[in-house]
């Protein structure tokens, strides 16, 4: 029962085949029995699960259905504030965020139907991009225990992939998103920024920071996303542009699409059986219509710099209070990060800013101007062991980080809608996953695209073998 889509069960329950309280049964079953090594929850709300789910039973009896996902179990990244749960973003202490508000969107997709199983695991402060914790347990990869699951949203990955939630809600401020989703073998989607609202989660770096879905497949995020995109009084970044349906027109093919691949930097550095899987979903999507071509792009590794710039400042700023006062709780790797924000000139800061500015309208005018989409490698090589990523010196770790989120991170700076879907296995039973890239506001184009894709192959079918 739990290794079905989002769509599929919320179907079930519509139809009477399944109930609410049977699917949220068979979710913390499973959780039961494999989050012990697996290491996805911080806070399980099984009681608050199981009575969500009774009400929505006598109400769907009643033939009264709260929206799309009624009777559906999600999870959520612990930097989303919801009342009556802790929100520890990943650190040692149980309460470390409250919000005036409960996350938006968070609340947008529970008032469509979903039932709330709990909060999930993450790197610290969600700074990092591999998935270990040292207060809360490493999160493991569900294709092979003792490799990273990716980060920061770690455990939203992993719960996915493992088919103990249908979907989950994440953030990204260089690839927090993207990174576990193609380490794990689903979908991530980092909307635009201004899409979605921000408030009532976590901010890491105001400037970077989105909220998005991790799914098992396009069409599940293209539903999630239409819930909780949207303009948002609690969030003045949030866009006042309407809201598409984003399942309207999502399998109409890509004949005629033009489908740009970076001759530069994208590829450069890349493990070659990443590259081979994402060349062979580049001929999939030819053999579909796309036009492919490859163009060179403004160096993105400008933009990479610009990020971490903005987002050392910005998280310094955020957590201060904590780096001050209480330093030693803080795993070495994270206190490292945010101290090296505090020396970090203001001017430095605001030229950061300016910079980014005009590398977006060089972006938009030279690259996006004659494109539909680009496509690219999202993770530099398939999930390395924790072991790896994790041990040695502070400084060796901090290479080790920026490296593999140097792929996903210019388009945070940026701004723009960035896609992973999975796109096959490396020889060791590893996934893969490629990145697909719009315009602002284009989140209907890049989730067409991947879901042209993934309706022509079965990755996205396959479930780790578990036991």
């Amino acid at each position: 029962m739990t290794d079905g889509t989002i769509e599929e069960i919320a179907a079930s329950i519509r139809t009477g085949k399944v109930s609410p309280v049977e699917v949220t049964e068979a979710c913390l079953g499973r959780i039961s029995r494999l989050d012990g090594r697996l290491r996805t929850f911080i806070t399980l709300d099984a009681e608050g699960a199981l009575r969500t789910a009774r009400a929505l039973e006598t109400e769907a009896a009643a033939g009264r259905w709260r929206g799309p996902l009624h009777g559906v179990p999600l999870a959520f990244k612990d930097l989303c504030h919801l009342a009556g749960l802790p929100t520890s973003c990943g650190t040692k202490t149980q309460e470390y965020f409250v919000a005036p508000h409960d996350c938006t969107a968070a609340s947008r997709l529970i008032a469509a139907g979903a039932i709330t199983l709990g909060k999930l695991n993450m790197t610290e402060l969600a700074m990092g991009p591999f998935g270990d914790n040292a207060h809360h347990g490493d999160v493991q990869n569900p294709w092979r225990e003792g490799h990273i699951s990716g980060g920061s949203s770690s455990g939203s990955g992993a719960a996915v992939a493992a088919g103990l939630v249908f979907g989950a809600l994440g953030s990204d401020t260089g690839g927090s998103i993207r990174l576990p989703a193609a380490c794990c073998g689903i979908v991530g989607l980092k909307p635009t920024y201004g899409r979605v609202s921000r408030a009532g989660a976590m901010a890491l770096s105001w400037s970077n920071d989105h909220l998005g879905p991790l799914t098992r497949t396009v069409r599940d995020s293209a539903l999630l996303l239409r819930i909780m995109a949207g303009q948002d009084p609690h969030d003045a970044t949030t866009s006042s542009r309407a809201v598409p349906d984003y399942l309207d027109g999502i399998d109409d093919g890509i004949n005629g699409v033009r489908v740009a691949v970076p001759e530069n930097y994208f590829f450069q550095g890349v493990d070659p059986e990443i590259e081979a899987g994402v060349r062979a979903a580049l001929r999939t999507l030819e053999g579909l219509g796309a036009r492919i071509e490859e163009i060179r792009v403004p160096d993105p590794q400008t933009m990479s710099d610009v990020c971490n710039v903005i987002s050392r400042c910005e998280g310094a700023a955020v957590h201060a209070r904590l780096v001050r006062e209480r330093p030693e709780e803080l795993q070495p790797v994270v206190r490292a990060r945010l101290e090296l924000g505090f020396r970090i000139p203001a001017h430095d800061y605001l030229q950061a800013l300016r910079l980014r500015a005009r590398l977006t309208r060089a972006y938009l005018r030279e690259v996006f101007s004659g494109i539909d989409v680009l496509v690219a490698p999202v993770i530099p090589e398939p999930a390395p062991a924790i072991s790896h990523a994790t041990d040695g010196a502070v400084s060796e770790i901090a290479f080790r980080q920026g490296r593999f989120s140097r792929l996903t991170r210019p388009w945070n700076g940026l701004g723009l809608p960035a896609l992973s879907v999975p796109c096959g296995f490396s020889k060791a039973g590893l996934p893969l996953g490629f990145q697909i890239v719009g315009r602002p506001f284009a989140e209907a184009m890049v989730l067409r695209v991947g879901r042209a894709y993934e309706d022509a192959t079965s990755t996205n079918r396959r479930y780790p073998p578990l036991h």
